[in-house]
């Protein structure tokens, strides 16, 4: 490409070259030529840079445009892909069928159609209770009124007030200071209180002496303790019984709903599952709400029966000895009184 600066190198060459060809100057033509040389040098320079310049920007455009080509064809690629996945998609969810769709209809249909029967009959709580409950419930109830007849039982009977009244050992005190020995032994041979027994066998035994009679003692006081236990007794059964029995009507609860599931071809019905669940449930809280009662009145008693147990034997065994001293003291004061005579 010919610049400006080109042009003005040009002109004097144009000028000087045929005036200096008419006077045969030499060194003109030489200065001619090389001027001439120095030009086209530079032309060809110039024009070997916009070419380079050309060339650069014509390449640069054309990686654009591969690059542009490429992008392209990886957008379409990836919606390809993604096309694909969608249509698999579709293809792999189960559609419901027709059949299905009525059948969910029409039972859609027919709960929105017992539904407000079923608002206005709504059971009442008790009476749902009784029907979960059953037979089983029933016989958890049946031993409920035994456990709460035994322990109010036990509550009268397992007294010290019973097992040694107040009355009768004041009334043996009396005897005693008045030295009445066979007062006193039929006053606690008729009495059938723990005291009265323990007591009564000691008396008996006194003649053969006190460590006998003490040792008799001791063992009635043991049968009497073992029937004041055996009383007790069935509330620990009731204590275990109770939770197998709800163990029973949970397994019968779950057996129920389990069945329902098995049995459920295309619609399971929650009601029914759910009533199975509720009935297992109900039944375990029964059978524990008698064990725990059961349990802890069990353990109360049986330290009540060591308690007066205890006492009874302590106070039977202070008044077998001060019954010996008494009897031992008028025995040696009648040989006494005979030689005063």
């Amino acid at each position: 490409m010919l610049t400006g600066g080109h042009i003005l190198e040009w002109i004097p060459c144009l000028l000087a070259g045929p005036f200096g060809a008419l006077r045969g100057d030499r060194g003109l033509g030489n200065y001619v030529l090389a001027a001439n040389i120095r030009v086209v040098r530079q032309s060809a320079a110039a024009v070997d840079a916009s070419s380079f310049f050309q060339n650069r920007a014509a390449s640069e455009q054309k990686g654009r445009a591969v690059m542009a080509t490429s992008g392209s064809r990886r957008k379409a690629w990836f919606l390809l892909v993604l096309t694909t996945w969608a249509a698999l998609a579709v293809a792999v969810v189960p559609q419901p069928s027709s059949a299905q769709e009525e059948k969910a209809g029409a039972a859609a249909a027919q709960g929105q159609a017992t539904a407000e029967p079923a608002k206005e009959h709504k059971e009442s709580f008790l009476m749902w209770v009784i029907k979960c409950s059953g037979f089983i419930g029933l016989v958890i109830l049946i031993l409920s009124v035994y456990f709460v007849s035994t322990v109010g039982r036990m509550f009268w009977e397992m007294r010290m007030e019973v097992a040694a009244p107040p009355d009768l050992l004041l009334q043996c005190e009396g005897l005693l200071e008045q030295r009445d020995f066979k007062g006193i032994y039929g006053l606690v041979k008729a009495d059938g209180s723990m005291f009265s027994r323990v007591l009564a066998t000691g008396i008996g035994e006194l003649p053969n002496g006190l460590a006998e009679a003490r040792e008799a003692m001791e063992r009635v006081g043991e049968a009497v303790t073992a029937e004041m236990e055996k009383k007790i007794s069935m509330l620990a059964v009731l204590g275990t019984l109770g939770p197998m029995i709800g163990l029973l009507g949970t397994l019968k609860g779950m057996i129920a709903s389990f069945s329902v599931i098995a049995m459920s071809d295309v619609q399971l019905k929650a009601s029914e599952v759910a009533g199975g669940i509720s009935e297992a449930l109900l039944l375990t809280f029964e059978g524990v709400a008698l064990s725990v009662p059961a349990i802890y009145f069990f353990a109360l008693f049986r330290n009540r029966v060591i308690y007066i147990s205890t006492n009874v034997m302590l106070t039977a065994d202070q008044f077998l000895r001060h019954f010996s001293h008494a009897g031992r003291a008028k025995a040696s004061a009648a040989p006494a009184a005979k030689p005063a005579k």
